[in-house]
């Protein structure tokens, strides 16, 4: 948990991040850390564990509700595409907005998640510092400009 914020009567931000890439996962985790925003970040590996954490089953029984998904969509078990699904098409989750970071470019995969309601699609940069700007433009924009349910 980072604690980085001004007004400690803050409710920290609750941020899932979905990645099977574990040099992914530590920079976003690095880059998410670096902003004056009092959040905690949870990482699941794939699309099963995502589900399980967001229903709050098994070892995620105790998971709080996320106020942002950073969500991958090639990842092993059940893809992000397959995950974005089943979070939009629940009554409980598909007002938690869903952020798609991947590394497809591909037409059909951008079209497909906003026809599956994705609240933004991102293409993750190769060079790390474009990466660093890319997550703290994400973590500006949902937590200092937008108003979360």
């Amino acid at each position: 948990m980072t604690q980085l914020t001004s007004n400690p009567t803050m409710r920290p931000v609750e941020i899932l991040i979905v990645e099977d890439d574990l040099a992914d996962i530590k920079l976003t985790k690095r880059s998410l850390e670096r902003n004056r925003i009092l959040n905690n970040i949870h990482v699941v590996r794939d699309g099963i564990e995502a589900m399980q954490f967001l229903n709050q089953e098994g070892q995620y029984v105790d998971a709080p509700r996320p106020d942002l998904i950073l969500l991958d969509l090639d990842m092993p078990r059940k893809d992000g595409r397959e995950t974005l699904h089943e979070i939009k098409n629940d009554p409980h989750l598909k007002t938690i907005p869903v952020v798609i970071m991947t590394t497809s470019k591909q037409e059909t995969d951008i079209e497909q998640s906003y026809l599956e309601h994705a609240n933004s699609y991102i293409t993750k940069p190769v060079n790390m510092e474009q990466f660093q700007k890319v997550v703290e433009a994400i973590n500006a924009y949902w937590f200092t400009v937008v108003k979360l349910p």
